[in-house]
C-alpha cells in the first residue's frame, strides 16, 4: 500500500460518521450516507450529537458551581481565584474604580453562566447536522473538507463554554478559516502562482423534537422539503432563504482582520441569527432532504422530478431506506454518464435525510420557512 493511498484511507474514515453516533431524538429519525467519486472524498457529512460527544450534565455543573463562585470573593491569602477576581484585581488599578461596580461585574459574570447552564439544557433535546462537499475530488479535497471539520469542532468546543449553545460566531470562523490570507500561505493558502482557491460549501443546521430546523447555508444546494401528505416537494420560498457564498469567499467589512484576506465580494456585517432560516415538519413523513451536487445541482427540473418520485414510493420507509434509493439513483446517472464519456461530471455523493416520524404536541402549525430569532442556533 503506498503512503497516497493509506492517507486517502485515513481521510475517508474520518469524514464519514459511524451509526454509532446518529442522535436519538424524540419523533425525528435521520440518516445519511456518503459515496466518493475517488479515493478519498471531499464530501462530509457528520450528525452532531451532542449528548454523546459532550458531556452536559457535567458542563451545566460547571457552569452552575462558577455561577456561585463569582458572586464570592477569594479565599483570605489569594489574591485570584477566578477569572472574574483577575478582572477585578485590574479593574481596581483604574482610578474609577468602585466597590458598586464590582459587585455589579460579580452579579454579571455570575448570570452569565446561569444562562449558559439554561442553553446547555436545551443540547439535551438537539441534534445537528453537517454537509460541507469541498471542490474537486481526491485527497486535496478530502484535506478541504477536513479543515472543515476540525475548525468546526474546535469553535464548538469554545462556544458551549462561552455560551453553552451554537451561535453564528462558528459561522465566521469556518468562513474566515477558509480564506485566503495575504500575508501567510498555510495548508488552505495563496496559490501565487495561479491564483486559484480551495472552495467548500457546507450547510449546517439544528433539528428540536418538534421539527423545527434552523440552519445556516454557505453556498450549498438548497434543503428540499417533502411533504407526504401532498406527496410532493414543497415551495419553501429558496428565494427568501438567506444563502451566503462558499466558505471563504466573502469577508465581511466590519471584521477586524478583514484587511488580512482576499475577498471576492464585501459582506457589510458579520452573520447574526437574523441571517439563519428555518424549516418547521409538523406532519408525520414529512421529510427535509439535505444533500450535495453530485446527487442534484438544485437546479436541473428532470432530476427533481425523478428524485419527488423516489420519495413519494418510499415515503413510508426508514430514513434509511429513502437515504440508499436516492444514492442508488445518483449511482444509475453516474452509469450514464460512463456511457457518453462525461468522467468528468461523476461527483462525490451524499445524501441526508430528517424525517417527522411522530406527530408533535403543538397545534396549528405547519411547514414554513423564515429568517427570524427562534430558538436553534443564536447570536
Amino acid at each position: 500500500m503506498t503512503i497516497s493511498s493509506t492517507i486517502d484511507e485515513y481521510l475517508r474514515k474520518r469524514l464519514k460518521p459511524v451509526e454509532g453516533v446518529i442522535p436519538q431524538l424524540a419523533g425525528i429519525e435521520m440518516f445519511g450516507n456518503s459515496i466518493p467519486a475517488a479515493n478519498a472524498d471531499g464530501d462530509l457529512f457528520e450528525y452532531i450529537n451532542f449528548q454523546q460527544r459532550y458531556n452536559i450534565d457535567a458542563r451545566i455543573g460547571r457552569a452552575n458551581k462558577l455561577a456561585r463562585q463569582y458572586l464570592e470573593p477569594p479565599p483570605d491569602g489569594l489574591t485570584t481565584s477566578t477569572v472574574v477576581d483577575a478582572h477585578l484585581q485590574w479593574l481596581k488599578s483604574r482610578p474609577d474604580y468602585n466597590s458598586n461596580k464590582a459587585a455589579q461585574y460579580r452579579m454579571a459574570k455570575s448570570s452569565e453562566q446561569l444562562r449558559i447552564a439554561e442553553n446547555l439544557h436545551e443540547l439535551y433535546t438537539t441534534a445537528g447536522v453537517l454537509l460541507v462537499d469541498a471542490q474537486g475530488h481526491g485527497s486535496v479535497a478530502a484535506k478541504i473538507a477536513s479543515t472543515v471539520h476540525d475548525t468546526f469542532h474546535t469553535a464548538m468546543l469554545c462556544e458551549l463554554d462561552s455560551n453553552g449553545k451554537t451561535t453564528a460566531d462558528v459561522f465566521e470562523i469556518l468562513n474566515l478559516r477558509l480564506a485566503q490570507s495575504v500575508t501567510a500561505r498555510n495548508a488552505l493558502g495563496f496559490d501565487t502562482e495561479n491564483n486559484t482557491r480551495e472552495i467548500a460549501t457546507m450547510v449546517y443546521g439544528e433539528i428540536r423534537p418538534e421539527g423545527l430546523f434552523r440552519f445556516v447555508n454557505f453556498g450549498h444546494p438548497p434543503p428540499i422539503v417533502f411533504s407526504a401528505e401532498l406527496g410532493k416537494f414543497m415551495d419553501i420560498g429558496r428565494d427568501r432563504m438567506v444563502q451566503f457564498p462558499s466558505l471563504g469567499l466573502e469577508i465581511p467589512e466590519d471584521h477586524p482582520d478583514r484587511s488580512r484576506y482576499v475577498s471576492i465580494m464585501l459582506r457589510p456585517k458579520q452573520i447574526t441569527a437574523s441571517d439563519l432560516d428555518e424549516i418547521t415538519l409538523m406532519n408525520i413523513g414529512d421529510i427535509i432532504f439535505l444533500y450535495t451536487d453530485g446527487v442534484y445541482d438544485g437546479d436541473d427540473e428532470q432530476d427533481r422530478q425523478e428524485i419527488e418520485h423516489i420519495f413519494r414510493e418510499c415515503k413510508g420507509k426508514p430514513a434509511r431506506d429513502i437515504c440508499t434509493a436516492i444514492l442508488d439513483y445518483a449511482l444509475r446517472n453516474d452509469e450514464h454518464l460512463i456511457q457518453t464519456g462525461e468522467l468528468d461530471r461523476i461527483d462525490d455523493k451524499t445524501v441526508f435525510i430528517i424525517k417527522r416520524v411522530t406527530a408533535p404536541d403543538i397545534p396549528n402549525l405547519t411547514i414554513a420557512t423564515s429568517s427570524s430569532n427562534g430558538p436553534g442556533i443564536h447570536q
